[in-house]
């Protein structure tokens, strides 16, 4: 198995535990995360959280997505999720969290960042991307200050809670110091 313990300057990147359901389910349950997000329900129903630490405990295991707990070093909670999805042998999509408490302190980006190097030096992705709606202008601001670039607009493309919302993409290569 990959080393999948990571660390920056104030986070532990760890995988998920059974043990973490339900800060999750405290956390990523917040209505403000589940608007801006693509993927998180609101309401966050009892069981999802464990379900989905399975699915991607299962899903590292096979080397198809690695999700990384960001754990605070001062206090040793958990604050949020970064994601890399291996799409591809040489493509991989970012995606990430960060607790409603913990919001514009920088958590995202230090944990993305460190997440895009993992992509790039131990998975050997050449590229990595990642999407936001269009009304989530704090995490496409992540997405430029870790490098990425912004790629295009992808209107209409996503359906939640009834309504089509416009993504936008960013993307970036593997830095050539790096090959």
């Amino acid at each position: 198995m990959l080393q999948t313990h990571l660390e920056t300057e104030r986070l532990m990147l760890r995988l998920f535990q059974s043990t973490d359901a339900k800060s999750v389910q405290k956390l990523a349950g917040h209505e403000e995360i589940a608007r801006t997000t693509l993927g998180i329900p609101h309401p966050y129903p009892d069981g999802v959280a464990e379900a989905w630490i399975e699915h991607v405990r299962r899903a590292a295991e096979r080397g198809e997505m690695f999700s990384f707990a960001l754990i605070r070093k001062e206090d040793h909670q958990l604050i949020g999720c970064v994601s890399l999805r291996v799409k591809s042998a040489n493509d991989g999509e970012l995606a990430y969290w960060v607790g409603r408490p913990y919001w514009g302190q920088g958590f995202a980006t230090e944990a993305s960042k460190k997440v895009v190097n993992f992509g790039f030096e131990v998975l050997g992705l050449n590229r990595v991307y990642a999407k936001a709606m269009t009304k989530n202008p704090a995490s496409y601001k992540v997405m430029s200050k870790i490098g990425m670039k912004y790629k295009e607009t992808l209107s209409r493309h996503l359906l939640k809670s009834g309504v089509y919302e416009d993504l936008v993409l960013y993307e970036m290569t593997r830095p050539k110091s790096m090959i």
